[in-house]
């Protein structure tokens, strides 16, 4: 009992210090590009790939208003045959930009996914969006690696314990549909 109990008592602690201004900056960008109809690409690895799919999931599905341009978002990983392909003959770490060179556009958003900040395939990928005139995202913990300041935005989870950073980073993606479908409506 002791165990669950403590976990949930850091847990709160965590969220009572979010960066509050930096997720509203994110909310904001995330709807100005959709306004413009400009993409949105979202990746990470592992449970964070798998947070990347469902924030994609929930801003493609559950931010649809009658009369506003639906979310053009993609998930980098979630075309496995692509990703292995890439990983396979280009390297792992080149995975990710390979895949975004084919799609990314000046003033496209994309957005990487790294509990650590320090995801080779993540930071290469958001070098590419930088180089190509993308606004990058980057969602973070520990001490935010590399990737927090290779990012034009950065939401830092400050905590080091991964699953609490993992648990964080989906609540962030709620918060975003949330807000983006009332500015929306």
């Amino acid at each position: 009992m002791e165990q669950i109990q403590q976990y949930i008592k850091q847990l709160q602690s965590t969220l009572g210090i979010l960066p509050l201004e930096s997720i509203f900056d994110v909310i904001q960008l995330l709807h100005e590009a959709r306004l413009r109809e400009q993409q949105v690409f979202v990746m990470g690895n592992g449970g964070s790939a798998s947070t990347a799919s469902h924030i994609v999931c929930d801003l493609a599905k559950n931010t649809k208003i009658d009369g506003v341009p639906h979310f053009r978002i993609f998930e980098i990983t979630d075309n496995t045959a692509v990703f292995s392909a890439y990983a396979n003959d280009e390297g792992y770490e080149n995975a990710f930009a390979l895949h975004l060179a084919n799609f990314v556009r000046p003033k496209d958003v994309v957005i990487g996914i790294s509990t650590s900040g320090n995801s080779p395939n993540v930071l290469r990928a958001i070098e590419l969006g930088n180089l190509e005139g993308a606004q990058t995202i980057s969602f973070t913990g520990f001490d935010g690696g590399k990737l927090r300041s290779l990012s034009t935005m950065n939401v830092h989870i400050p905590s080091s314990w991964i699953e609490q950073v993992e648990d964080v980073h989906l609540i962030l993606g709620h918060i975003m549909c949330t807000a983006l479908r009332q500015l929306a409506a």
